[in-house]
């Protein structure tokens, strides 16, 4: 696919995702989650090309017009879409799934001042409410929603739900939302 292919994806992944978005032309003109991600595609081919300092210094512009820091190293998948966005973090050896959503505040930080991975890895179509931190080495399984201000710091399995301080897991019942989780008192902190 290619690159306009892919914004096209990613502007359909944005209306699909926000009740929002009023049309295609709003989407692709005003929302910085979607302009960070786009910039971090260009970040991240310089930076895997070993063009290390032109990758952060657009990083860091992205950063500055968006208030979304994606590092240049982190990998992430098809269809991302980061809802309003500011404050997300992302570090530089995270690792997104296709079809993520993250809300505003969300950091996906490590815990350690090591080299190698110590950044989370989030499978396909994770859901991570407002606020929350996901820190270190960790992976969260395929299908799963984090909650509103969790703090994450243990792997959980597909289709969990995580919640609270440390959050811990609980199993996806069939049938559940990820839209409704996410915006369930019970799931917030």
């Amino acid at each position: 696919m290619g690159m306009i292919g892919r914004m096209r994806e990613d502007i359909a992944a944005a209306r699909l995702r926000d009740p929002a978005a009023r049309s295609a032309a709003e989407v692709a003109l005003l929302y910085p989650g979607l302009h960070a991600i786009w910039a971090h595609r260009v970040s991240h081919a310089l930076w895997r090309r070993g063009l290390r300092l032109p990758a952060r210094a657009g990083s860091q512009l992205a950063r500055w017009l968006t208030g979304v820091e994606i590092h240049p190293g982190a990998t992430i998948g098809r269809r991302f879409f980061i809802d309003h966005g500011m404050g997300v973090v992302i570090g530089e050896t995270a690792e997104v799934g296709d079809d993520v959503m993250l809300y505003h505040g969300v950091t996906l930080g490590g815990r350690t001042r090591d080299s190698g991975k110590r950044h989370p890895t989030l499978g396909d179509g994770v859901a991570v409410g407002a606020g929350a931190k996901i820190l270190g080495p960790i992976t969260i399984g395929a299908g799963s929603v984090i909650g509103a201000n969790a703090v994450v710091t243990r792997d959980a399995p597909a289709d969990s739900i995580l919640v609270g301080v440390p959050a811990k897991a609980r199993s996806r019942t069939a049938g559940e939302d990820t839209r409704a989780l996410l915006t369930a008192p019970d799931y917030s902190i």
